[in-house]
Order: C-alpha cells, then sequence, then structure tokens
C-alpha cells in the first residue's frame, strides 16, 4: 500500500495516509492521457461558426438582366457567391467538435494523472482547507508555506474562504472533487487533495 504524508496549513506534517494502488501506483501511458486531454478540449469548443450559402441570404432569385443582347457578362441571381451580399461558397456551418473517449479510458486516465502527481512528487495532502477569513492575503501565505506556484485545490464540500479567498489569485484554481478531470491535473504543477476528498476520489475511481 502506497503511503502519503498529511500536511496543515503551516506546511507541518501531521499524519500519514494510505493511498489505493489502483489509482495513485497505475502505469502511466501519455498516448492515453494525450487521447483523453484532446477530447476534453474538444468539447470546450463552441463551433458556433456560420456563414449563409446563396441558398440562404435574402435576395431576389431572378435574372439581373437578359442572357444575350446587353454586351455584358451573363449572370445569374443576385445571391451569387461572386456577387456582392451574395451568399459564401463553402462556407463554416455549425458543428460538433466531438471525440468520444470510453468511461473506461476516462478512469483509466485519470488515475494515471494523479500517479504522475504521486510520482514526481507534487501531490500535496492537507487534513483540511479551513481558512479562518474571507482574505487573499491570508491564502497566499498558506500556498507560501509549500512554495509551490500553479496550484489546483480539490475539496470535498464547498468551501466558501478557500473559493473566496483565492478567485484574484490567477495561478490557483480551487474544484469540488466531482469536477477532477485529467486537465486540469496535467495543466497545474500541483496538486492539492483535501484529506477527505481523497476517500471520495478512490470511492468514484473503483466502482
Amino acid at each position: 500500500m502506497t503511503t502519503i504524508d498529511v500536511y496543515n496549513l503551516e506546511g507541518e506534517k501531521t499524519s500519514q495516509l494510505e493511498l489505493n494502488e489502483e489509482i495513485f501506483n497505475v502505469s502511466i501511458k501519455n498516448h492515453v492521457l494525450h487521447q483523453v486531454v484532446v477530447s476534453q478540449l474538444l468539447k470546450q469548443r463552441s463551433g458556433s461558426a456560420a456563414t449563409k450559402s446563396r441558398s440562404e441570404v435574402k435576395k431576389s432569385g431572378r435574372k439581373l438582366w437578359r442572357q444575350k443582347g446587353t454586351g455584358r457578362a451573363r449572370v445569374g441571381a443576385a445571391s451569387s457567391p461572386i456577387r456582392v451580399g451574395g451568399g459564401v461558397a463553402f462556407g463554416p456551418t455549425p458543428r460538433k467538435y466531438l471525440h468520444k473517449i470510453p468511461k473506461k479510458v476516462k478512469k483509466a486516465a485519470l488515475c494515471m494523472a494523479l500517479s504522475d502527481k504521486l510520482n514526481s512528487d507534487r501531490l500535496i495532502v492537507i487534513s483540511n482547507f479551513d481558512l479562518d477569513e474571507i482574505k487573499t492575503k491570508n491564502f497566499i501565505e498558506v500556498m507560501k508555506n509549500f512554495e509551490v506556484t500553479k496550484a489546483l485545490i480539490v475539496t470535498e464540500d464547498k468551501n466558501e474562504n478557500l473559493g473566496k479567498s483565492s478567485r484574484n489569485v490567477p495561478w490557483v484554481k480551487v474544484m469540488r472533487y466531482p469536477g477532477l478531470n485529467v486537465y486540469d491535473i496535467l495543466n497545474h504543477d500541483h496538486l492539492f487533495l483535501v484529506q477527505s476528498a481523497v476517500t471520495k476520489i478512490e470511492e468514484a475511481l473503483i466502482s
């Protein structure tokens, strides 16, 4: 069984916690992590770019002038793509950028990301993250105790003092354990897990 030290907000070791090896000690496959991260980023794309084709623009459908006898080039409707105000040929249309990933692969990738943080000594377990008041200065002092930058903090329940104290700190992100994902873990240098959230994460990934 893998064990990890548990710290308080002063950066002092208070106890140790046993981690499930099926989650925090798995082999890391970069292609699986890449596949899941790409899928997650694609979901964030709106795919709302759109143009009107010649059948969608509001123009008269009649021929602008007769085919012969005017000395001018032959022409069709005003909605032709070659005319000003006409439709766009082969323009973008709304689409979904989806790349579906099986649930088992998503769980496996999440375990790999957690294992990577543990193996690189960038996983920090906190007994609790209860701040006395809503104050950004106090929160930054806590982070200085661990000498970290760009950190992801995962809690079990909503923590108003923590959330409001950290929301103006651009290099910190706070979330509850159900929102834990591969991209955010890999995108932050350090991962803070509140001790009570570790059990919830293990229950969710084992089931």
